[in-house]
């Protein structure tokens, strides 16, 4: 958990330098490796996955990337969780910038 903590860090201070899709990915990055620290931040990387593809996405196509973006990782959640993790996703999704809206 400490490497994870330590990477997580240093995800976040590398994005403090970046903007737009750079910066979000980093971010996930981060909310990625505190996993292990804190189960919450599974929603966190997601969401600023999907933000960074909105971000990266040509200019008036971002919601509609950012909405694929969504259905794909939805497609590769495991049955076993598959009904959690959307639950959480439709609970905390005014918290995550209203990504999960599909």
């Amino acid at each position: 958990m400490s490497d994870a903590r330590t990477s997580a860090g240093k995800a976040n201070a590398a994005a403090r330098d970046l903007s737009g899709a750079p910066r979000f990915a980093a971010y996930a990055a981060a909310q990625a490796a505190n996993v292990a620290h804190v189960a919450a931040h599974e929603l966190g990387a997601a969401a600023y996955a999907i933000k960074a593809v909105r971000a990266a996405a040509p200019s008036g196509e971002g919601d509609s990337a950012g909405q694929l973006e969504c259905l794909w990782q939805r497609d590769q959640l495991p049955d076993a969780i598959r009904e959690l993790v959307l639950d959480d996703q439709r609970i905390r999704n005014e918290i995550c910038w209203s990504v999960f809206d599909v």
